[in-house]
């Protein structure tokens, strides 16, 4: 009877075994710590759509599952946002540092693997694709240096043992569709820098903005600001990207503080989002001279404004130097404001 016994006892132990190790591999289980949280919860999301909510604890601790798709997901903390690879039966221990997210991201358990590769790879392209100056390069030059790009992806992806072969075959696409936007992005940009050459010469006279609501009293038109080059950000409080410039911008602000030039942003929200515009300038300390068009879309019409953030740069006179002027995250820009005159 005790042998009986003992035997379903294993029979039974085993099955639950089974059952367990199917269940595992039937979600992704995450858990970690978050040092210095930005929020309460963690946002899973694939495209732009919400996948889930991950409560995290007072302490920066986590866990949950997740059932998913075999893919790429992202994950956002209420400040910045990263792009994970996630595979049902994934058991992964995830622990960064907010005021360096890429920098300190590290994974430990099943899935670390194309993780780790993840953020190596971001924090590779971040670097790589940071002087947009490369899109006023000639065909050749413009072309060699996406080549440089891809082979250091490639050279990232060679170097990590481990892969899947799916894996290693998304990744390969993904290089490819990287140099295929680059190029038409650049065949885009060279057609358009043509066009605005055509319409907003170097030289001329720019258009002109007048009365615009100055955050600190008053109001501020383009004449006003005669006598220094003029850096103007075209940008509003909804716009990811341009919120994303404005450290970059601040920076940059400080470092040229004493120089011949002034840092203008023009807030072309909406007239009924006034209130947020202030609020937002006081909250984010932001520097410079903050105008409001208050509806006013007459300049950017003539600077023919498609996207935000838009940086154009005038000289001293109120001639335009650029119309569609170098990124404040750009690395060539303190280069490129020294050969223009800007000291």
């Amino acid at each position: 009877m005790k042998k009986w016994y003992c035997l379903g006892i294993i029979a039974l132990v085993f099955n639950l075994h089974t059952f367990a190790q199917k269940a595992t591999n039937d979600y992704v289980r995450l858990f970690g710590k978050i040092t210095e949280k930005n929020s309460d919860s963690l946002i899973v999301f694939k495209g732009r759509t919400k996948i889930k909510r991950i409560n995290v604890n007072k302490d920066g601790s986590f866990a949950d599952t997740l059932k998913v798709k075999e893919g790429f997901y992202g994950m956002f903390d209420g400040r910045e946002q990263g792009f994970f690879y996630f595979k049902n039966g994934y058991n992964m221990k995830i622990t960064f540092d907010t005021k360096q997210w890429d920098e300190t991201m590290d994974f430990k358990g099943n899935g670390e693997i194309p993780n780790k590769y993840l953020f190596r790879k971001a924090l590779y392209s971040e670097k790589a694709t940071a002087d947009k100056s490369i899109f006023k390069l000639g065909n050749d030059e413009f072309t060699k240096k996406i080549d440089e790009i891809v082979a250091g992806y490639q050279k990232i992806l060679k170097e990590t043992k481990g892969l899947d072969a799916s894996f290693i075959a998304l990744e390969e696409k993904d290089f490819e569709d990287f140099k295929k936007s680059s190029v038409d992005r650049y065949n885009k940009t060279t057609g358009l820098k043509k066009h605005q050459d055509k319409i907003l010469p170097k030289g001329m006279a720019s258009p002109k903005f007048v009365n615009f609501e100055n955050f600190n009293g008053g109001k501020t038109s383009l004449d006003d600001l005669k006598g220094k080059f003029v850096y103007i950000d075209l940008w509003a409080t909804w716009c990811g990207p341009c919120k994303k410039e404005i450290p970059f911008l601040k920076v940059l602000e400080k470092e040229f503080h004493d120089q011949n030039i002034n840092f203008v942003s023009i807030s072309v929200d909406r007239v009924k989002d006034r209130e947020k515009w202030k609020k937002m300038v006081t909250d984010l300390q932001l520097t410079g001279v903050q105008l409001f068009a208050n509806g006013d879309d007459s300049f950017e019409k003539a600077y023919e404004v498609s996207g935000i953030p838009r940086f154009i740069l005038l000289d001293p006179q109120g001639n335009i130097v650029d119309p569609n002027a170098l990124r404040p995250s750009d690395e060539g820009i303190r280069k490129w404001f020294k050969e223009v005159g800007v000291k």
